[in-house]
């Protein structure tokens, strides 16, 4: 039996095994088959789903909307962008309300788990602002605390005297995550307040001094971190799910 084409270019048929053959010799095919699977199991679990309804009225506000937004409010200008970008109004409306439903999807395979989550994450969450001087030798970085003690300038000693690049900026490093620093400094840094000077610490075969610029505490009040973490929880239970799946490729 001929193959159907799975596509059509320059009047050419592609036969899917074609494709397939294709996408094996780019090194894409496992990536093609991810997104499919991807697609597979969100879509059974929208099927499944009961709780997941998106009102009829949501989707076309938001088709108006957009249509406002982009000046598409003239229907054969509006035709010709859905025909520009390969779609029509059924698929594009169809994947306005996919967006509804995935993002309801989401919340609801996530919120139950999110608190623990966060606290599980809290430790990488949470940030510093330091700034810093590193030096080669412990007397040298026990001379300069000394000297900032009695008032010497610690952006002028950073300038001076730090091996690091951060020195042309003040030694500041900005934020820096409580979970990627060496225990020793993230101990010391714990029992630290804002504006004081920890150190000398050694950290490998050089020797620091950090000032406590500010505490960020990561919190899920955050709009932000909040979608962030439940994306990544969401990323979490699909690649579960894939795994689960018994998958055969079928091509002749």
């Amino acid at each position: 039996m001929e193959s159907l084409a799975f596509l059509t270019v320059d009047d050419q048929p592609i036969a899917i095994q074609q494709a397939v053959k294709y996408l094996q010799t780019s090194g894409k095919l496992g990536q093609f088959i991810g997104d499919i699977l991807r697609q597979y199991v969100i879509e059974e679990e929208l099927r499944i789903r009961e709780d997941i309804v998106i009102s009829p009225g949501v989707t076309e506000q938001t088709i108006i909307d957009f249509r406002l937004k982009n000046q598409l409010t003239d229907p054969q200008s509006f035709q010709e962008w859905l025909r520009n970008n390969g779609t029509d109004y059924a698929t594009f409306h169809s994947t306005v309300a996919f967006g509804f439903k995935l993002e309801k999807l989401k919340a609801a395979v996530t919120e139950p788990k999110q608190q623990e989550y966060f606290i599980e994450r809290k430790i990488f969450l949470d940030r510093v602002v330091l700034s810093r001087i590193i030096v080669d030798n412990r007397e040298l970085a026990e001379e300069l605390h000394a000297q900032i003690e009695e008032g010497a300038s610690f952006e002028q000693l950073a300038r001076e005297y730090s091996l690091t690049d951060d020195r042309m900026v003040n030694g500041m490093m900005g934020p820096v995550s409580r979970g990627t620093m060496p225990d020793i400094l993230r101990a010391a840094v714990d029992v630290a307040s804002p504006g004081e000077l920890v150190g000398p610490i050694q950290l490998e075969e050089r020797y620091g001094l950090l000032r406590i610029e500010q505490f960020l505490s990561a919190s899920l009040e955050d709009t932000q971190l909040k979608q962030a973490l439940q994306n990544e929880l969401f990323e979490k239970w699909l690649a579960e799910k894939i795994q689960k799946l018994t998958v055969k490729l079928q091509v002749n």
